[in-house]
């Protein structure tokens, strides 16, 4: 199969057209067996749920060139079962056993010559997504549904490695208390929106959101989850409900107990603790680690010990372990890896 003609290196995080997407519709109470498309324009009524009132929710993975040559993606049960928890919650019906990973499987191999070569940096990025499609005027759930996969290839998240970035603690919370923050809901990305511009234009990469309630503890980015290092080489991730249960921060704490032999702990964190950790990073698909060297409290600054330079030495090696699973250089736990071609 011959790889498109695309300059691998010079590629950004951005929307690419494929040669295809994958489309399935619920109405009248049942899903159809979906089928790939090569239509990537949506018409849909102006009154639709998800213009109306925000029903939608999405997921977001990567396929890869192993080292081998396959084309594999990543624990890719575990966004089913996430896309299954952000549609009930926001009252979506569910697909069928299986469909979800059978159309990611589809659509991915149709666009095989999209899928970067192993040792690019690239990756081809996986969006699959659903919306309420049937004209809602009164506040209730729609009930017609569309889910559609599309997928595009981006380039690696840091050209040029991987550099640690200065965030600000947030004055916006992220989520509601016993709101919609641990599912993966459109309506939470465009929360973040504001926060986030005005992060940018005061000279941040990122928020650091705080617990809605009290406002004393750590929860996440606008799109990942906190990990941290204590002095002694303890992984420490923040536990509340109101996080988004990311897929990366997880295999993450596995690779650090399995693999490094390190102790883990899965807690509450408190801000006023953030000074005393060595190194801290930000889980997610896109980058795997974002490593934070300082992060600013109203001015006062929280500079962590691994510095400004480059990732601190655990989080390197949680980096170098996890990215050689996905690529096939380490073998990784079983069902981790779904094998496309």
């Amino acid at each position: 199969m011959e790889k498109k003609n695309i300059d691998w290196s010079e590629l950004g995080f951005a929307y690419m057209e494929t040669d295809y997407s994958y489309v399935s519709d619920f109405k009248a109470g049942k899903w159809d067996e979906g089928v790939l498309t090569k239509e990537h324009n949506i018409t849909i009524n102006e009154c639709a749920g998800v213009l109306q009132y925000a029903q939608t929710v999405f997921e977001g993975l990567k396929a890869y060139t192993t080292e081998d040559g396959h084309i594999v993606t990543f624990r890719p049960d575990l966004n089913d079962e996430r896309l299954a928890s952000s549609a009930a919650r926001l009252e979506m019906p569910l697909l069928p056993e299986g469909r979800f990973v059978d159309a990611v499987t589809k659509v991915v191999s149709a666009n095989a010559a999209y899928v970067p070569p192993y040792g690019s940096g690239a990756t081809l990025y996986v969006r699959p997504y659903m919306f309420g499609s049937n004209p809602v005027i009164g506040v209730k759930p729609a009930d017609e549904y569309q889910f559609r996969i599309l997928c595009t290839p981006v380039g690696p998240y840091f050209k040029g490695g991987a550099k640690p970035i200065t965030i600000k603690i947030s004055d916006f919370d992220r989520a509601a208390p016993h709101g919609t923050g641990n599912i993966k809901a459109g309506l939470n990305y465009a929360m973040s929106l504001h926060a986030i511009v005005t992060a940018h234009k005061e000279g941040f990469d990122e928020n650091m959101y705080l617990d809605p309630q009290t406002r004393t503890k750590v929860e996440e980015t606008g799109g990942a989850n906190f990990l941290f290092v204590t002095g002694d080489g303890k992984v420490v991730t923040p536990k509340s409900d109101s996080i988004l249960p990311s897929i990366t921060r997880r295999s993450l704490v596995y690779v650090a107990r399995e693999y490094l032999g390190l102790e883990v702990e899965e807690r509450e964190v408190y801000l006023d603790e953030v000074k005393d950790f060595a190194e801290c990073g930000l889980c997610g698909t896109a980058a795997v680690i974002s490593p934070v060297g300082k992060i600013v409290d109203h001015g006062r600054e929280i500079c962590l010990p691994s510095g400004m330079d480059e990732m601190g030495p655990v989080t390197k090696k949680l980096y170098d372990t996890l990215t050689g699973i996905q690529m096939g250089r380490i073998e990784a736990p079983k069902g981790w890896i779904h094998v496309i071609e």
